[in-house]
């Protein structure tokens, strides 16, 4: 009997993502083209240490194996044997669900995507089918308040879940959100990874880590997505790749070796494809 995707992908090398014991919650406080994103180069002409802690090695992969080109674009991503094909041929939405009991209860695999309710969380799975609109996009943050199941290939669910930290809705909505979306990370045995998207063009939000460290603390497989790549907020902020080295130097304190990570842009496609495979080959790991 196979173990829940979960369990498994920490089993093989996610239970490195374990945050030390002792953490607590962080305290905290022009668009320009693709060609000219500035994506941090990841080399392993370094120490050992460095692959031991910075990339993220999948499953049928052993660190003296890695060369340069195994590492995906703009990402700490390490391309390994179970990697397949990653084209999104087609797309169903299938459901929205108010609790995680009423969600598909086939044992199809399926990824999670979360984060702010500003993120651009439906313009990125626009972005990865190719399609306009199969997530509702909207002006108003927090559009989102269900969890909805997408059916990609008809062998895989994305799953669009409500977005926090909206404002605007009422302190009980927010807290009923929040609490059946832990249920679902809790108790969705066909969850293979959760990808937590983080906006670029901003600095570290204590929203995100602290979001990123309870993934952590409960065993869950996270992605960090970085969106909005491509953007900056004024003149005087700070460009997207530096806000990424900042919010990687936050993640470097709590947990042992660094999650995965990914640059993304829903307006220029950076990213988009070397996401793709990532899932690729999480998911025929897990449905091995």
């Amino acid at each position: 009997m196979l173990m829940p995707a979960s369990v498994r992908l920490f089993t093989h090398r996610f239970s490195s993502l374990l945050p030390p014991s002792s953490s607590s919650s962080l305290p905290f406080r022009k668009p320009i083209s693709n060609s000219a994103i500035k994506t941090p180069k990841i080399s392993i002409s370094e120490p050992n240490k460095f692959v031991g802690t910075v990339l993220f090695i999948p499953p049928g992969i052993s660190p003296e194996e890695i060369t340069d080109k195994m590492i995906l674009t703009g990402s700490n991503i390490v391309l390994g044997p179970y990697a397949g094909d990653a084209k999104v041929k087609d797309v169903q939405f299938v459901g929205s669900s108010s609790r995680p009991k009423d969600c598909p209860k086939d044992d199809r695999p399926e990824f999670a995507m979360l984060g702010r309710s500003n993120v651009g969380k439906s313009s990125l799975i626009n972005s990865l089918v190719r399609k306009k609109e199969v997530a509702l996009t909207s002006k108003k943050p927090g559009k989102t308040q269900l969890i909805n199941h997408f059916l990609v290939n008809r062998s895989w669910y994305l799953v669009d879940l409500p977005g926090y930290g909206f404002a605007n809705a009422p302190e009980s909505a927010r807290m009923d959100w929040s609490s059946f979306t832990k249920g679902y990370f809790l108790n969705r045995e066909t969850l293979v990874s959760v990808l937590l998207l983080v906006d670029a063009s901003v600095p570290p939000q204590k929203i995100d880590l602290d979001c990123a460290n309870w993934l952590g603390r409960n065993n869950i497989p996270m992605t960090i997505v970085f969106t909005k790549c491509d953007k900056v907020k004024n003149s005087k902020g700070k460009r997207p790749d530096e806000n990424i080295t900042s919010f990687q130097q936050l993640i470097n304190e709590k947990f042992k070796i660094h999650p995965p990570w990914i640059m993304t842009s829903s307006t220029t496609g950076l990213g988009r494809d070397e996401l793709l495979l990532h899932m690729s080959q999480l998911r025929n790991y897990w449905d091995n």
